[in-house]
């Protein structure tokens, strides 16, 4: 048990500095592995093609793998340590407080912590002054004077100096007792905080380190997640951020990588580095989740990972993780180039069925970078960051299957997901250091919705100088006009046989839907048959809802492609017939292969060049 002479003596400073020293060595392997993956390793995986490369290569990504899992660990016992001295400064300085009363009344504290006093006041009797005695922590207002033996029952110390005594016994007490608890709490924690002998950084090693990071948050709360600005504006959080020490940062980036790398208003390069850490993190979290959710979302993170160590190609900037977790459907923010260095800045809003899986990290990770390299050939003179946002939770139903399931597709995840992607424009623009950056929203499919409603949210999207809208099966809004940047900074792109963009408007899809089963039920009762029925019914359902329905109207309001909506509609692909496996010409916009024009339109319009596209009449 702690005494108080120890906690008296103990020196917060002692443990401060062995905190430092652990983010020494936290910051040491943190530049060994940026030198092992930016200069060895991508120089051997540059020039080197033999098994003998390939074996040095695998033992070169172990050694990352290994150099990242002592960077976040030993960052976690400097934050534990500083922790540590932080909750107990409150309870030493209480101590030093009740002792510091103790030598200014002259009493005298024993070891066991109890009080002694010296005589006071007066007996009423004997008109002699009442004999001293001694108070123990959490004592009743009761004490043995010197000369007695044993307490007389219902004996009350009336001596004025007991009632002082007892005061000062209780706060040493307390103090113990507070010390005592956070003592206990830290010690397990950093018993957590230890490698398997023979450093290898396998499945276990990374499920142990997630379970070690959630106890070093669950003990630095006090010290630190209190303080983080949660709920201010991205640009209030960027001044907090800036006026942060240095090991202020450190410990936040090695305790709360997964808050710091997701709050709008950080610093991009910042936001990569705690994003780099946490990926980390949840990829051990997911390996000890084990459920078919899990692998779903490890599957994606790995191939995201691998990414991000990669060397860049093709003409690619950097990739930046802009944020990263497994809420929901899982969230992944991806960037090429620096988004607060770049003269250009686009954000694009996937759609239907979007997940934090294989599929998001190949293909939509894939659309953004197809866009940075596009703007760079677009406008060689300026610097563009093309971002993947996946910051909310779209609609999980098939894309192919669309058409047989309209009546269950809604706007409350595209408005939820419209609010999260105004915050995260609003961090763009607070942290981005050009003075007026050229920022693009660009949405597709359903997450064209998305950019529509938060476009026509209160102020617009921040930042955002022009939208555009691909595959789009509406915004809800009623023309361009009611996006907020203009209509002509509104541009769509709509291939011809995109079902998403031909959706049929609510009346007619509930013709659609409800003259099939009617149709069915009245053919069973005809030599044609229920089939026959069906499709006539919906037919006729269809007829009638069509004869209720602006014809400019599809699924969510006004079609953007449509002269009616009064946007610029570029040129694309018309993609394969309807018949010949229609999603594809719903996925090309972004192709460079598949749909050169459409990509390179789109290219063009994020690198501020919206005058070199080629146009195609609206509908």
């Amino acid at each position: 048990m702690l005494t108080w002479q120890q906690l008296r003596d103990l020196k917060l400073t002692g443990l401060q500095s062995a905190a430092d020293s652990w983010g020494a060595v936290s910051r040491h392997a943190n530049a060994a592995r940026d030198r092992l993956s930016n200069e060895l390793l991508g120089a051997i995986e540059k020039s080197q093609t033999s098994e003998a490369a390939t074996s040095a290569a695998g033992r070169l990504k172990t050694l990352d793998h290994n150099y990242d899992y002592i960077q976040i660990e030993c960052g976690l016992v400097r934050t534990t340590l500083d922790s540590l001295a932080y909750e107990l400064a409150g309870p030493q300085s209480k101590l030093r407080d009740a002792l510091d009363d103790a030598a200014a009344l002259k009493f005298t504290v024993g070891e066991d912590g109890s009080v002694s006093y010296p005589p006071g006041g007066e007996n009423p009797m004997t008109k002699q002054p009442l004999p001293g005695g001694s108070a123990m922590g959490g004592s009743p207002l009761m004490s043995r004077p010197p000369a007695l033996t044993q307490t007389p029952p219902g004996f009350t110390d009336t001596n004025p100096n007991h009632a002082k005594a007892q005061a000062i016994a209780d706060h040493i007490r307390d103090a113990l007792q507070e010390a005592h608890r956070v003592d206990e709490r830290f010690s397990a924690t950093l018993a957590k905080l230890k490698a398997e002998p023979g450093l290898n950084v396998a499945g276990a090693t990374l499920e142990d380190m997630a379970a070690d990071a959630a106890a070093v948050r669950e003990v630095a709360d006090q010290y630190l997640k209190n303080d983080i600005p949660t709920d201010k504006s991205p640009a209030e959080r960027k001044a907090w951020w800036t006026y942060l020490t240095d090991k202020e940062r450190e410990e936040y980036l090695a305790a709360y990588p997964n808050i710091i790398g997701n709050l709008d208003g950080i610093p991009s390069a910042v936001r990569d580095e705690a994003n780099r850490d946490n990926l980390q993190v949840l990829i051990g979290r997911m390996e000890a989740d084990g459920s078919e959710t899990a692998r779903t979302k490890l599957a994606g993170l790995l191939s995201i990972d691998e990414q991000l160590r990669a060397e860049p190609t093709d003409g690619a900037p950097r990739m930046y993780l802009l944020g990263i977790g497994d809420q929901g459907n899982g969230r992944a923010i991806v960037s090429f180039g620096n988004p607060d260095t770049s003269r250009n800045v686009s954000a694009y809003v996937p759609g239907l069925g979007t997940s934090l899986d294989t599929g998001f990290a190949r293909n939509d990770i894939d659309r953004a970078r197809a866009t940075a390299i596009g703007a760079r050939e677009a406008s060689p003179e300026s610097t563009t960051a093309s971002i993947a946002w996946l910051g909310y939770d779209a609609p999980q139903l098939p894309a192919e299957k669309l058409l047989d399931n309209t009546a269950v597709m809604g706007t409350e995840d595209a408005e939820a997901g419209a609010a999260s992607y105004d915050r995260f424009m609003a961090g763009v623009s607070a942290t981005n250091e050009t003075g007026d950056p050229h920022i693009t929203a660009i949405g597709h499919s359903y997450g064209s919705l998305t950019v529509g409603l938060a476009a026509q949210r209160p102020g617009g999207i921040p930042g955002a100088d022009d939208i555009i809208l691909v595959g789009s099966p509406g915004t809800e809004a009623k023309t361009a006009d009611d996006l907020g940047v203009g209509r002509d900074h509104v541009f769509v792109g709509a291939a011809k046989n995109d079902l998403v963009t031909r959706l049929p408007s609510p009346p007619e899809a509930g013709g659609l839907l409800s003259g099939g089963p009617l149709g069915f039920v009245a053919g069973a009762q005809s030599p044609l048959g229920p089939v026959y029925g069906a499709v006539q019914g919906s037919k006729l359902g269809y007829a009638i809802g069509e004869a209720f329905s602006d014809p400019s109207e599809i699924y969510f309001g006004t079609d953007p492609a449509s002269h009616e909506f009064g946007a610029h509609r570029f040129a694309v692909g018309d993609g394969p017939p309807v018949g010949m496996n229609g999603v594809p010409a719903h996925s090309n916009y972004f192709n460079p292969d598949a749909d050169p024009e459409s990509a390179a339109n789109i290219a063009r319009i994020v690198a501020g060049k919206p005058g070199d596209i080629s146009t195609q009449e609206p509908r």
